[in-house]
């Protein structure tokens, strides 16, 4: 069972995305409902077993592993779950532990996800403007989430800014939060808002913005430098040149990247999507459960890879929502 996790499309899976819950402290309106239903606590995964699962995932070559939600640290006790991680890191198995947060909870927790061995963190932030940082989490609050950036840097860690890119809400910030990013030395990465979830009352073709016409306008200004890094994702990067800072761009509609893809998604329940834009999954939690042996566990693991896709078929390009999910970007972990 020491192969490498390989799909059918010769592409090596070492990148594990975990949702460690469903539930989240804002209510972001391309990611979630505002009256959502959330699992029943009993239906997760505990922590043992996603302590297992990473592991079982870890020996079998996943080398970046990334904690997701809903918001990740809202669960409870899941410092413990960073903690035992971390002796992966000390052993050299796993090269990457990080999270993708909407730093709420960062002023509280950030010293102790330093000492567990994260590094770097991405942080959900689609504007600097107060009232409509409210409007589009329905529930944040933007100095909150600045003071836990604050914390984050304080205590070393590296921070990247994730923004979707949303049309008439965002545009007119685009050289304002690169103006702020490059003060304090942060990372930022745009992302094209996806058709996942209920569209309900958002209207996902009015709000797409492609990442084509952002790059432009930032061209307009600035000198822009493509460049080869790659930290594990799907993002393409670029140097503003007068700035030296660098910005990614996430592009699952206007530029496809599933050439590429090296990841797999567990939710918080144990199912395993091998595509963020498509419905196949497949169980691992009964494998889990089956047996104190990992032995079922990683059968199916292999099993769901052997079925990964070439990619995703998400489609904006004549004017109606083509490829959607229904499930909420929340369910699997983004």
């Amino acid at each position: 069972m020491n192969a490498p996790l390989i799909d059918p499309f010769a592409r090596a899976i070492n990148y594990l995305r975990l949702s460690v819950t469903d539930r989240c402290d804002f209510r972001c309106v391309y990611c979630m409902s505002e009256t959502m239903t959330f699992l029943p606590k009993k239906d997760l995964l505990t922590l043992e077993e996603l302590d297992r699962m990473c592991s079982t995932f870890i020996g079998m070559g996943v080398k970046k592993l990334r904690i997701t939600g809903g918001e990740p640290l809202v669960r409870r006790d899941i410092l413990k779950f960073f903690k035992g991680m971390t002796r992966h890191l000390d052993s050299g198995d796993l090269e990457e532990l990080t999270l993708t947060t909407n730093g709420s909870q960062l002023e509280k927790h950030a010293a102790d996800l330093y000492a567990a061995g994260v590094r770097r963190i991405n942080v959900s932030l689609d504007t600097l403007d107060e009232d409509k940082f409210a409007k589009i989490t329905r529930w944040g609050r933007l100095p909150q989430v600045l003071r836990g950036i604050d914390a984050a840097q304080a205590v070393g860690l590296k921070v990247k800014i994730n923004a979707v890119a949303l049309k008439g809400f965002n545009e007119d910030e685009l050289f304002t939060m690169a103006a702020w990013c490059a003060a304090r030395d942060v990372d930022l990465t745009f992302i094209e808002v996806m058709p996942m979830g209920d569209l309900g009352n958002e209207d996902r073709i009015g709000q797409f913005w492609s990442l084509k016409d952002l790059r432009k306008t930032l061209e307009n200004q600035f000198t822009l430098t493509d460049l080869p890094d790659r930290t594990g994702g799907p993002a393409r990067y670029v140097r503003i040149e007068e700035t030296g800072q660098r910005i990614g761009f996430i592009t699952p509609l206007s530029h496809n990247f599933c050439e590429s893809c090296n990841r797999v998604r567990i939710t918080c329940t144990g199912e395993i999507y091998t595509c963020l834009g498509q419905e196949g999954h497949a169980d691992l939690r009964g494998p889990l459960r089956s047996s104190e042996s990992n032995s079922p566990l990683e059968e199916a693991i292999r099993a769901a890879i052997s079925n990964k896709p070439k990619g995703h078929d998400f489609d904006y390009s004549r004017q109606k929502v083509d490829g959607q999910v229904n499930r909420h970007m929340s369910h699997t972990g983004g």
